[in-house]
């Protein structure tokens, strides 16, 4: 079985297409998406509608997705991010507002082996960052695997006898062996607002047959995102990060 993991599309069509390009030339048996279909971009309906097209695919809702279907409240958010949430709410269709508001909250338990969550499976909006946030979420995964998004950062957590041990993944491609004696919380990064300084998508493949764990990064038309979002009126800064992946 291949599952292809991604996360954190956040309205960006053009990486989203690039995404999709990229599915459509590997072997995949299954799709995990870890949250955040809207927010920051300006394309939530073509996304949405987009998504609905890739099966089989185990989805969970995101904090901006909460946000947008008014399951959460945007105070928590910086005024750019709430800004982009407003935006989102009056320009998104009722369908696909229906849609958003019908995703399942993580934690999600995939198969015995796989556990997906957006923040961390004890609450869907904590970030992982660090060995103490990554100990707390160990405490609460049955799986030998996690997969996580929210923070926009590829990471690798490893738990071995108690002990956990963090790795960043840097470059535009990296593999790990997953080991029969050690637990893992993975992020795979970013689709649509990577954070690493690194502005290319990002996402991973698990081939259990294998067991090994593949993370991608891919270009795309960057600079059609950044037209897309001034042209919708959303604050310029959600244009200008994209480039240089913050």
């Amino acid at each position: 079985m291949r599952y292809l993991i991604f996360t954190d599309i956040h309205g960006n069509l053009e990486a989203f297409n690039a995404f999709l390009k990229f599915a459509q030339k590997r072997k995949v048996d299954h799709y995990l998406f870890l949250g955040d279909l809207v927010g920051y971009g300006a394309s939530p309906n073509e996304i949405i509608q987009k998504i609905g097209n890739l099966k089989p695919i185990s989805m969970i809702r995101g904090n901006h997705d909460k946000a947008v279907c008014g399951l959460d409240t945007v105070q928590t958010f910086n005024p750019i991010a709430a800004s982009a949430i407003h935006w989102t709410r009056d320009h998104i269709t009722k369908k696909n507002f229906n849609f958003l508001c019908r995703l399942k909250q993580g934690p999600l338990t995939v198969t015995k082996e796989i556990m997906i969550c957006h923040g961390a499976p004890f609450d869907e909006d904590h970030y992982i960052f660090g060995d103490f946030d990554a100990s707390e979420a160990f405490l609460h995964i049955s799986s030998q695997i996690c997969f996580f998004g929210h923070t926009h950062f590829p990471f690798i957590y490893e738990e071995k006898d108690h002990i956990v041990d963090g790795t960043f993944l840097t470059g535009e491609s990296n593999e790990i062996k997953i080991e029969k004696d050690v637990r893992y919380l993975i992020n795979p990064g970013s689709i649509g607002q990577p954070r690493d300084r690194n502005p290319h998508a990002a996402c991973a493949i698990y081939d259990t047959g294998t067991k090994k764990i593949k993370f991608y990064r891919f270009p795309y038309n960057i600079e059609a995102a950044q037209k897309k979002i001034i042209s919708a009126g959303l604050p310029p800064a959600l244009a200008e990060r994209l480039a240089v992946g913050i």
